[in-house]
């Protein structure tokens, strides 16, 4: 029963994936795999045990001939994961797999294998000595403390508030200070720019609600001169407050100094934990931040209202997609680019990787395959698979930013195209 359960899990964490794979996140998908299966295979013969029904074990002697035809089918889907892999890299531009993947995938494998099977005992071991468990968990929250705190956790920036122009949020003329701004917000507004840009970031720290920060959003654009120029793109962030860098920098290279950009904070959290814990503040952000525009840009004369364009990437296109829930975009009004599966994209103009996991998952993958018909075909798709797909496409959002760009969840220039979808 264990040489079967421990084949089973190789080969399933061999299934095919969405993205190419670093050796160590193989091993680790592996070894993880190999540890559950274990675990539920013990947890049901222990049930079956206490029911009086315990499975009986095979013959001694047919073990080495289990272990042998178990090691062949590995092997073979071993055979069928390195093309697979290869496949994906050559879409992508990777240099091709060699056997040292292998050798360390394996070893990483059971590395990580023996340190899950040896977690049990070692509760054991502390619990006998729950001082020094004690003593280890307090210097163990010292120094997370510690490091949280040191240099190496400061903001990064390119730029300080005495370089910023006129137009940009965090200048001397701002109504939101440049430390208010936060790590995201200074980021977006010391992007390099070619012209002279505007660009409004409105933190999750300076107003109460979505309507308040709204509000300041206005009167910001309305300081920066945003809607003296002929387009005015929202930009809804990701879960974090992060704006692509390069939506930015194809906005204002193909409009140069007659648009101007605007960003709402509404969480500040990595965009997995706002997707899964808060998604609905994206939708209440971006409906409140477009709606205030629309009102503001009714009071102008027909003439000088600058056209607005929403975009949004990942959940931030939950959020851009919101604000037309009661009406249709019109031509190259509303921007999605990697939107989650499920995410309404009628009439937008969309881009979308195939292999974007972003794009896959959902909690029906685990039972139907996904909807790829507004994707474009950037590599190999590989084969849905109940259940199997769904923890695959689950692994490759942890590593959907590492692929090159144009791949995963990364995405160039050329999300800031008009291309209107008819579905």
């Amino acid at each position: 029963m264990t040489i079967l359960t421990v084949v089973l899990a190789a080969v399933i964490s061999l299934a095919p994936s969405l993205l190419p794979r670093a050796s160590f996140v193989q091993g680790a998908v592996t070894g993880v795999t190999i540890v559950v299966a274990l675990l539920t295979v013990r947890l049901v013969v222990a049930v079956l045990r206490r029911s009086g029904r315990a499975p009986r074990s095979g013959p001694a002697e047919l073990r080495l001939p289990e272990a042998f035809v178990g090691a062949a089918v590995v092997l073979l889907a071993a055979a069928g994961a390195h093309r697979w892999q290869n496949r994906l890299r050559e879409a992508m531009s990777l240099p091709a797999l060699d056997a040292r993947y292998w050798l360390e995938a394996s070893a990483v494998a059971a590395l990580v294998a023996a340190a899950l099977l040896a977690v049990p005992h070692l509760v054991r071991v502390l619990a006998r000595r729950r001082r020094t468990a004690a003593v280890g968990v307090a210097v163990l929250a010292i120094s997370a403390a510690t490091v949280s705190a040191s240099p190496g956790g400061s903001i990064d920036t390119v730029s300080s508030p005495t370089t910023l122009s006129a137009g940009l949020s965090g200048s001397a003329d701002s109504a939101v200070s440049w430390d208010e701004l936060g790590r995201e917000g200074q980021r977006f507004v010391s992007l390099p720019a070619h012209n002279s840009p505007i660009r409004v970031y409105v933190p999750l720290s300076a107003a109460p609600d979505p309507s308040a920060r709204a509000a300041l959003a206005v009167d910001e654009l309305r300081r920066a001169g945003a809607f003296g120029r002929a387009h005015l793109v929202v930009a809804v962030p990701t879960g974090s407050g992060w704006v692509d860098a390069a939506a930015v920098r194809g906005f204002e290279d193909q409009w140069g100094d007659d648009v101007a950009l605007v960003a709402q904070q509404y969480a500040d959290l990595p965009s997995w934990a706002a997707f899964l814990l808060d998604r609905a503040a994206a939708s209440e952000e971006g409906r409140a931040l477009v709606a205030a525009l629309r009102a503001h840009l009714s009071t102008l004369p027909e003439e000088r209202r600058p056209d607005l364009h929403v975009y949004g990437q990942s959940l931030g296109a939950l959020g851009a997609g919101a604000a037309f829930t009661d009406t249709e975009p019109g031509p190259c009004e509303l921007f999605l680019t990697g939107p989650p599966a499920g995410v309404r994209t009628a009439g937008a103009s969309v881009l979308a990787n195939a292999s974007d996991p972003v794009v896959w998952w959902q909690p029906s993958l685990l039972w139907s395959p996904p909807d790829l018909s507004h994707t474009r075909t950037d590599a190999p798709a590989p084969p849905w698979l109940p259940v199997v797909t769904f923890a695959h496409t689950t692994v490759d959002l942890l590593t959907s930013l590492v692929a090159p760009t144009g791949h995963g969840h990364r995405y160039g220039d050329d999300q800031t195209q008009c291309s209107a979808q008819s579905g």
